[in-house]
């Protein structure tokens, strides 16, 4: 009799991968970028355990959307005060900060768990070519364009 394999948190490799956003369209690189942080593309992948890798992602700021979304797309937030309601387009905000787009798109696609914070911490935005993190060797991941 079979019996289903559950991994633990001693056996979790983490790996780095590297991701340019401006070779898709933002979709299709934070359902990739989810996929790498939960670790659903490795076979030993349980829900309960992080088994996910760290993710870098650079030239946030050339970041590639499809139609009006650069217009039509809001981010709202609310004070909890009367009138307190701001709201800004995705054009707006990648002028202010790039690399908030791509994690706002991220955590949103994460399943809505206590491992959340663990996993986007793994998440490292950078707005332009370069990146700190050269000596951990991130490998480069292509983002299949659709």
């Amino acid at each position: 009799m079979k019996k289903t394999y559950s991994a633990k948190p001693s056996e979790v490799t983490r790996r780095w991968v590297l991701i340019d956003a401006s070779e898709a369209p933002l979709g299709r690189i934070s359902t990739t970028i989810a996929t790498y942080l939960t670790g659903k593309n490795k076979p030993m992948y349980t829900p309960h355990i992080d088994c996910g890798d760290y993710v870098v992602v650079i030239n946030a700021s050339k970041l590639v959307v499809t139609g009006n979304k650069l217009k039509d797309k809001m981010y709202y937030r609310y004070s909890g005060f009367p009138g307190g309601m701001r709201e800004m387009t995705l054009e707006q905000k990648l002028e202010k900060d790039p690399t908030d787009v791509i994690t706002l798109a991220v955590k949103g696609m994460l399943p809505k768990n206590k491992l959340v914070p663990e996993r986007l911490a793994r998440l490292r935005v950078f707005a332009g070519e370069e990146h700190g993190h050269t000596a951990q060797q991130p490998q480069k991941v292509e983002v299949k364009r659709g």
